[in-house]
């Protein structure tokens, strides 16, 4: 640990120089990973929205709700004396912490209304709470509501509503009471959790960073992270993250998928999407894909054949119009070539999501196929 605490004091310089120059199709490890332990949390909070002009509820929560905070200002209600007021909501308040947040700092939070409160439009959330999951407050909300929707109905009963005015937000409206605590200091490694798992994108940045600082400071734990040894000062270690978030990583392939949103037709196509050799009948269209090669220059014959080593791919695409109607699908054949054989003839998505989902049950589609 003191060799490297020494070579981050005088390489810094050298070492920013030297990642600036990214590899081909590399992507910054800040944007593909992230590190083990720092990550925002969920905050949650009950509150009042008041002020509202006759659109609040009329649960009996919030009157409860309304009663007790009446009663904390030492205001004392009659018994059975119900407020039942228009002008208040029952609300629920939410806000996300970021990571390394400090006492003092704002946070944007979201008011959604539980009741039946038609609009917050307009109203004022009393102050709340926000508490995490150890039930510790974190966070205190209050503030003038922002709510995008609006209604407005008429003496026969027509109502008309845009957006949703029962959800508001309130910019900068929570401020900050405390700090998560954070392991980022705490022991002598630091874990990268790639975004997307995978194998060689995992040991390439394990590579790429032993190949910065020395074999053996990062290791490669499984598809999803790697470890990497760090100085366990404050300053070298933020100035060691500075480094290794841009350092570039050439990513691997990703593996062939096929994904079709079966709500609106969309279908995406990876690139490493290849079918072997099947027929499907479909309808009245006939689509047939042949791969054929040309002979690279100066290639000769052997015993009256054509040698096709080092030759060029050529596809051949036939479509006919007929009632009985066969897909045929040679060897290699990629999914690229048959959507545009099929869209030659204005077939609609739904034919071809039909197409590859018998493919993938008869085994010729060689992708994971995700229907969302």
């Amino acid at each position: 640990m003191q060799q490297m605490g020494k070579f981050l004091s005088w390489g810094l310089v050298g070492i920013l120089s030297f990642i600036t120059v990214p590899f081909s199709y590399a992507e910054r490890l800040k944007d593909i990973a992230s590190v083990q332990g720092i990550r925002s949390n969920q905050l949650i909070g009950y509150g009042l929205v008041v002020g509202l002009n006759g659109t609040g509820d009329k649960a009996p929560f919030t009157n409860q709700t309304f009663t007790n905070m009446m009663n904390q200002f030492g205001i004392t209600l009659p018994p059975g004396v119900d407020p039942k007021s228009k002008n208040v909501a029952a609300v629920t308040v939410s806000a996300e912490l970021p990571a390394f947040a400090k006492p003092g700092q704002t946070l944007d939070i979201t008011v959604a209304s539980i009741g039946n409160a038609s609009s917050l439009r307009g109203g004022t959330l009393l102050m709340t709470p926000l508490r995490g999951a150890d039930n510790n407050v974190y966070a205190v909300a209050q503030g003038h509501v922002i709510s995008s929707g609006f209604g407005g109905g008429g003496a026969d009963g027509t109502n008309v509503t845009v957006g949703v005015p029962s959800v508001a937000r309130i910019p900068n409206g929570a401020s900050v009471e405390r700090t998560v605590p954070s392991g980022f200091h705490q022991g002598d490694t630091l874990t990268f959790n790639l975004h997307t798992p995978d194998f060689t994108t995992a040991k390439r940045v394990a590579e790429r960073v032993n190949e910065l600082l020395g074999d053996g400071v990062a290791q490669a734990l499984d598809a999803v992270s790697v470890r990497v040894r760090a100085p366990r000062d404050p300053n070298q270690r933020v100035s060691f993250m500075s480094i290794l978030e841009n350092l570039d990583v050439e990513m691997a392939e990703v593996a062939a998928k096929v994904v079709i949103n079966s709500r609106t037709g969309t279908i995406v196509i990876g690139k490493n999407v290849t079918v072997s050799p099947a027929a499907v009948t479909h309808g009245s269209l006939t689509v047939s894909i042949t791969e054929n090669y040309r002979p690279a220059a100066g290639a000769g014959f052997n015993n009256g054949e054509t040698q096709v080593q080092g030759g060029l791919p050529k596809s051949d695409v036939a479509i006919q119009q007929q009632n009985g109607q066969m897909f045929k699908f040679a060897p290699g054949v990629t999914l690229d070539e048959i959507v545009r054989a099929v869209n030659q003839v204005g077939a609609p998505p739904t034919d071809l999501m039909a197409i590859l989902e018998a493919l993938k049950q008869a085994g010729a589609l060689k992708a994971d196929l995700i229907v969302i």
